[in-house]
């Protein structure tokens, strides 16, 4: 097997990576990384030591590919399938690649700052960072609900690159505050992407980690601690 994901199941930019996998079915070889584990961390260092992942292995190509935008393009060039996640028209491959980052950048960036925030040893939580992140957070998605009133998936008709992006991003920003109420059209596209089996499958696979995802905000104390 030529292809070699190293990831790990509960993160979300590593579902936006086996989401693409997953919907042409792109034979890979999965391997979870454990940064507690000493093995496993240096095992990973060893392949990337930025030590993010996903990272992509290419062994019949010799090619180490990071990030997740660039793995899904590679994916797209060298591994492609009957889903084309970006479009070979350049208008829309552009429009692809800008709601892409804006998912990644917009969403799901700050919505990991208000949860990695939870799991801060007790004096080292950051309220003014996480307050930033909230502001970021609660306008990127009155932008996609506004997006989204009339729209089918992120960039189009098709489902592509952008659509892994939000997947992730929007089921975890989700769980911080459920959507329905004040983004009922960011509700409903999320119900769209779960109803992919793509994304059902990636879910389904995390379900055994999701005790570790920090569900509680921090006390008041604690937050005043930072």
């Amino acid at each position: 097997m030529s292809l070699e994901l190293h990831f790990h199941p509960l993160s979300s930019f590593c579902h936006k990576v086996l989401i693409a996998l997953y919907e042409n079915e792109t034979p890979f070889e999965p391997v979870i990384v454990d940064l507690t584990d000493a093995d496993s961390r240096a095992a990973f260092e060893a392949i990337w030591p930025i030590r993010r992942f996903p990272v992509l292995r290419d062994r019949s190509a010799g090619r180490t590919i990071p990030e997740t935008s660039i793995i899904i393009e590679y994916l797209d060039r060298h591994h492609s399938g009957a889903v084309r996640f970006i479009p070979r028209n350049d208008d829309e491959a552009l429009r692809t690649r800008h709601w892409d980052r804006f998912y990644d950048l917009y969403v799901n960036v700050p919505m990991q700052k208000i949860v990695t925030d939870r799991i801060r040893p007790e004096g080292h939580s950051d309220p003014h960072g996480v307050a930033q992140a909230r502001a970021l957070l609660d306008t990127a998605l009155g932008i996609v609900d506004a997006e989204m009133a009339g729209g089918s998936w992120a960039a189009g008709e098709n489902f592509g690159m952008a659509d892994c992006a939000a997947a992730p991003a929007l089921f975890y920003a989700d769980k911080l505050n459920p959507l329905a109420k004040a983004y009922p059209n960011a509700a409903l596209y999320l119900a769209r992407l779960m109803e992919r089996p793509s994304f059902a499958r990636v879910l389904a696979e995390a379900q055994p980690y999701f005790a570790l995802f920090p569900k509680e905000e921090k006390s008041a104390q604690q937050e005043m601690a930072g």
